[in-house]
């Protein structure tokens, strides 16, 4: 039965991967994020190993699975302690959408570099006065000869810094209605009129986050990605991804934390037996695994469901495997760091830090009441306040 949850080549691939994050481990993110560092080292060596391209085609250097094995990848990182937050990010989004719907021309360019972790890109979709809603975005794409001009703002950008270019979600008008559409751009960093600024965080992160100002850049034609007509299509092909991957990311910090509260609370002894036999301990981290368990399944159906094409049914299950692993990592961070009580604060344990990481899983990509307002519209059929 077990092998109907999960096949044996993806139980060898979670093997792998969590060997490999147990090099690196919780230390490691500490040490690069106290020297201001991006995880080039894991990266590099997850590259090397074919883990960050699991997900694209192999006649483009990937391995040809899907966000189903890119998702264990992530998880399976993040339960050692080592999460890599731009695997949401570049290959999840950026490859996806390019593989789907790039020109050759940009599948031999970029797809080969974003697999073997030698190159990278970021994703730019938020604006400072468009928030959830994507229908409000400003920056804008217009034609000059066979050229473009972008301009516009974004924010909360991760990884800038070290991202040879941003793939932009813009707007380019009808010409049919003079109405704006979405479209999406692959931007290169270093392009005239590009400029990034960093944004001061109290997350400690190793992934720097950023706001972007786009004074008419010039794109020649073929930095256009996919149909110019189906930038809304393509974009959505990238966001279901974007939350699949995120919910993996919640799942692994919350299956960190969970262990350590559970190797405490095995340890820890006050008045002659171990404070994991109190059910007062013990009930609240049986909770928490069965909430990361809960959300794990809902994570599992939604990646197969996009890896079968499916990208109505994928968008609810994606939506909903988001919301539910973010409910799940917060409590288990929360319930974690009480175990643990004095020492849950301590540096030396290393579990603080993870609560105000645990709730960038409730507010990006997209809030849980945005995903709550999703779906009672869409699942549910009942009528839109806004």
């Amino acid at each position: 039965m077990t092998a109907v949850i999960e096949s044996e080549e993806h139980k060898a691939l979670r093997s792998a991967v969590a060997a490999l994050g147990k090099r690196y481990g919780r230390d490691y993110v500490t040490r690069t994020v106290a020297e201001g560092k991006p995880p080039a080292e894991l990266w590099s060596d997850a590259g090397k190993l074919g883990y960050l391209g699991v997900n694209l085609p192999e006649e483009y250097g990937g391995g040809g699975g899907g966000i189903t094995e890119l998702s264990i990848v992530l998880e399976e990182l993040g339960a050692a302690g080592s999460p890599l937050l731009m695997l949401v990010v570049s290959p999840a989004i950026c490859g996806t959408v390019i593989a789907r719907f790039g020109t050759e021309e940009q599948k031999r360019q970029w797809l080969p570099g974003l697999a073997d972790g030698t190159r990278l890109m970021a994703f730019g979709i938020t604006e400072p006065d468009a928030g959830s809603n994507s229908h409000r975005i400003t920056t804008t794409a217009r034609r000059d000869g066979t050229d473009w001009l972008l301009t516009g703002r974004k924010v909360f950008i991760s990884g800038v810094d070290i991202a040879d270019a941003v793939l932009v979600v813009g707007r380019t008008e009808d010409a049919r209605t003079g109405t704006l559409k979405p479209c999406l751009f692959i931007v290169p960093t270093d392009a005239e009129g590009f400029h990034k600024h960093p944004i001061a965080m109290e997350l400690n992160a190793a992934e720097k986050q950023f706001e972007l100002t786009l004074d008419d850049v010039r794109l020649p034609a073929e930095a256009l990605v996919g149909d110019e007509d189906a930038g809304l299509l393509q974009l959505f092909a990238g966001l279901n991804p974007e939350r699949i991957m995120t919910a993996a990311f919640a799942i692994g910090m919350g299956r960190y934390a969970l262990a350590r509260a559970v190797g405490y609370a095995r340890e820890r002894t006050v008045w002659k037996a171990p404070i994991g036999a109190h059910q007062a301990i013990a009930h609240p981290l049986a909770q928490a695994h069965i909430d990361l368990e809960l959300a794990r399944l809902m994570m599992r159906k939604a990646a197969l469901l996009y890896d079968s094409g499916d990208d109505i049914g994928a968008g609810e299950a994606a939506n909903m495997a988001k919301y539910a692993a973010g409910e799940a990592c917060v409590r288990a961070v929360d319930q974690a760091v009480h175990t643990l009580g004095g020492n849950g604060l301590t540096r030396e344990f290393g579990l603080a830090s993870l609560i105000t990481a645990a709730r960038v899983a409730r507010i990006a990509p997209v809030s849980r009441e945005m995903i709550l307002n999703y779906v009672s519209h869409q699942s549910l059929g009942l009528p839109k306040s806004y």
